[in-house]
């Protein structure tokens, strides 16, 4: 029986890089486009974004350099990351299918094949947005602690978590997290100027796509160091603030909608 191996490149909670990913990345380095990529690997534009995006946000740096304008969506070629980052991953692929390889003879009998071994150990989430970071605060009491992460130079994302998970997940200043929220969390203000409001976090980005169906739609907001913080929002209201790419906007969403997950 052949074996072949399947690596998947995340971090705990954080959505996964697999090889549909990389075979998009690969896709639009090849073709010199995100349209024309999305297109060969069988994708929408949009759900090519998405991965796009993802991926910035999982690696911390960007993996694209892009162009836009265009009737194909603007141009596109790797950077050094994401020629390194598909190399990895090509290698991964190899090296464990030689593992697995040598495994299946020592598991024969046992009613238990080399997928048992590793499957289980990912787990997806369903939150929208994953951005890495560094923390850079923290300030707790016998309760609970804010943690401060920075997401980009300019860009800083505050969570509100038990001191007790703080302690077990073992965060300190200059430890590298991974910040999670849903996107129904996030409200969107037009302008640039922060609005007044409770909410802990108040993130200044550009408005980079605005998709409408028909009740809802997605705002993403390019915050800063080419990551994106997505708002799932009413497609009314998307009218009447006029979120078209290229306008100002800020991301609003409370500390204890945030949450912090672990290498």
């Amino acid at each position: 029986m052949s074996i072949e191996a399947s690596i998947t490149l995340k971090t705990k909670n954080v959505a996964a890089v697999g090889r549909d990913r990389i075979r998009l990345l690969q896709a639009v380095a090849r073709e010199g486009s995100i349209a024309a990529g999305a297109r060969a690997a069988g994708l929408t534009y949009k759900a090519a974004w998405d991965a796009l995006d993802a991926m910035t946000n999982l690696f911390g740096q960007p993996l694209l350099e892009r162009r836009t304008g265009g009737k194909s969506g603007g141009g596109a070629h790797l950077t050094p990351t994401g020629l390194r980052v598909i190399e990895a991953f090509n290698r991964l692929e190899a090296e464990m299918a030689r593992v697995i390889r040598a495994l299946e003879p020592e598991l024969a009998g046992s009613g238990i094949t080399p997928s048992n071994l590793v499957s289980g150990y990912f787990m997806k989430t369903s939150a929208r947005n994953a951005l890495r970071g560094t923390i850079t605060a923290i300030t707790a009491d016998t309760l609970n602690a804010e943690v401060a992460v920075a997401v980009a130079e300019d860009t800083t994302i505050y969570a509100l978590v038990t001191s007790e998970s703080a302690d077990n997940l073992g965060l300190c200043v200059g430890r590298e997290v991974v910040v999670l929220i849903k996107a129904p969390f996030v409200m969107i203000a037009p302008g640039r100027e922060p609005p007044k409001t409770s909410a802990r976090n108040c993130v200044q980005g550009t408005v980079r796509r605005c998709e409408v169906s028909g009740v809802h739609a997605e705002i993403v907001l390019d915050v800063g160091a080419d990551k994106t913080l997505a708002a799932s929002i009413t497609a009314a209201s998307a009218a009447d603030m006029r979120l078209n790419p290229g306008s100002p906007a800020c991301a609003v969403f409370d500390a204890a909608h945030v949450l912090i997950a672990i290498d």
